[in-house]
């Protein structure tokens, strides 16, 4: 993504998971792990929707960790449609972040996995922020959000994205009183609307700190 990008191998449950990390400039804040969209249709962790998170992370002085799912790039095994994914996130935040202040973010396929994996490490690690963009609502079982976790996540979703229908996600977060930001006339991926959607992950992150 630019000149402090580091490219890393790590060892997961089924081989080689590669990876890459956005460092900021001066003493990171925390870490941010981020989840590609779906693997099955192109979703990798170079996909513009996932850069523009790790850019925004890294805007506002965190450390930004992408990664390739199971079966994607240079990262090996085969498609586990979620299990073996949250597998995957879940070591890289053991590997990479295994302390401090911790960022949990996903677009598609990934806000799913990211959900599943902030249910996972909430009681036990301090996660400081949760960036859910384009939730698969529709097409998975995406986890209920700790009731505490309300305050530090964002939840953000095109008014018009026709892959994931905005009332699928308004399904999903009503029961839990969760508000969802709506983007008018967005698409699934935010087709010229890329610079909104880093100014508003900013602005929720940059709330996060005062």
């Amino acid at each position: 993504m630019n000149s402090q990008t580091e490219k890393i191998s790590l060892q997961g449950t089924a081989g080689v998971i590669e990876v890459q990390r956005d460092l900021p400039s001066g003493e990171a804040r925390g870490i941010a792990v981020i989840a590609h969209p779906h693997p099955l249709f192109g979703g990798t962790m170079d996909n513009k929707v996932v850069q523009t998170l790790a850019r925004a992370f890294v805007s506002c002085g965190w450390t930004a960790v992408r990664f390739n799912f199971r079966g994607v790039g240079a990262s090996e095994g085969a498609h586990d449609e979620g299990r073996g994914e949250l597998e995957d996130m879940l070591h890289v935040v053991g590997q990479l972040a295994p302390e401090g202040q911790l960022a949990i973010a996903g677009f598609s396929f990934g806000a799913f996995v990211a959900s599943c994996a902030a249910e996972k490490l909430w009681a036990a690690r301090d996660v400081r922020q949760l960036v859910l963009v384009g939730t698969a609502a529709s097409r998975f079982s995406v986890a209920t959000l700790p009731a505490e976790a309300h305050e530090r996540a964002l939840v953000v979703h095109g008014e018009a994205d026709d892959t994931v229908p905005l009332a699928a996600v308004m399904d999903w977060a009503r029961p839990q009183s969760l508000p969802v930001t709506v983007i008018p006339g967005g698409g699934h991926f935010f087709h010229g609307q890329l610079p909104l959607l880093k100014s508003l992950v900013a602005r929720h992150l940059r709330a996060g700190t005062e």
